[in-house]
């Protein structure tokens, strides 16, 4: 990816040394990790797919549904907070130039809609960190806290990313980064707040299912940023591939053989290798969020 020299975003605060403090924090939403998935007990799964239905629909006729999810949106605009990168730290000058370019395509994206697009701040950290979440180590992998808009990242995890999962390069690192932020457009229009109240109902076989369309619309979404990155010519030879694999390697089928030798489909929660895949193709495509609907679609 040719990122050198481009816009960093101010949104990032580095606590890196910083380290975490365990209590003193209320739950006001749940992490969405890359690798990892979390869900909770007995329902149905019929009034999240409604919900974003009707969000395409609305949009296909003009009518403004961000609007009228705002009215129930407790989410900040996120102002810059922190020292961001450091001096001769390429990591996190990457992670910051990948979110500066995910910044400009969804204020593109929500601006076409006549909205305004939120920024989240991405927090680097490391071994531990505490958010509105709760506390979380570096274990947890990338997440994104719907509780305070915000991304975070432990940069040691692209190490793992490559050495561990088999999936190198900076476009995969850059997949990384654009499908923490799918998490919080989910967030914004409103699928994230349902999920997070329907799934307390839910049993955790409906939980994982429920999740892995949450997951396969994030990749979607991280597509679309792909779709108009190249657009810029900022792709090189390569990087697609890369992505494509990294979104293979943290397949949850891919991930149990590798881990325990066999796999269970009930305990799902991120969606297949095969999924993933198709799921960020689906959006590198066109660039369309209609082409991102797998709630409503065969996924």
């Amino acid at each position: 990816m040719r990122w050198r020299g481009r816009r960093q975003s101010s949104n990032v605060e580095d606590r890196r040394g910083q380290g975490g403090m365990p209590g003193g924090m209320g739950r006001a939403g749940r992490g969405i990790p890359l690798p990892i998935g979390r869900g909770a007990g007995g329902g149905g799964l019929s009034g999240i797919i409604i919900l974003v239905v009707i969000f395409f629909a609305l949009r296909a006729c003009g009518i403004d549904p961000l609007q009228m999810l705002e009215g129930g949106s407790s989410n900040p605009q996120v102002t810059e907070n922190g020292a961001g990168s450091r001096p001769g730290d390429e990591e996190a000058q990457f992670v910051s130039v990948v979110l500066a370019e995910t910044e400009d395509v969804w204020n593109g994206i929500f601006q076409a809609e006549g909205q305004t697009y939120r920024e989240p701040a991405l927090v680097l950290f490391s071994d531990q960190v505490r958010s509105a979440c709760g506390f979380a180590s570096s274990a947890s992998g990338p997440f994104y806290c719907p509780g305070d808009s915000k991304l975070y990242i432990d940069l040691t995890f692209f190490r793992e990313l490559s050495q561990r999962f088999g999936a190198s390069g900076d476009f995969a690192q850059a997949y990384v980064v654009a499908h923490e932020v799918g998490h919080h457009v989910q967030n914004l229009i409103g699928v994230l707040p349902r999920f997070n109240q329907m799934r307390q109902s839910m049993s955790q076989v409906e939980a994982n299912q429920m999740s892995i369309r949450v997951e396969l619309q994030a990749d979607c979404f991280a597509g679309i940023w792909a779709h108009y990155t190249a657009q810029k010519g900022l792709l090189e030879e390569g990087d697609i591939e890369e992505a494509l694999n990294a979104a293979h390697q943290i397949g949850d089928d891919t991930l149990q053989k590798r881990t325990q030798g066999y796999v269970v489909p009930d305990s799902f929660n991120h969606g297949t290798s095969e999924q993933r895949a198709t799921w960020f193709t689906n959006g590198l495509r066109n660039g369309r969020l209609s082409d991102c609907d797998t709630f409503s679609n065969p996924v």
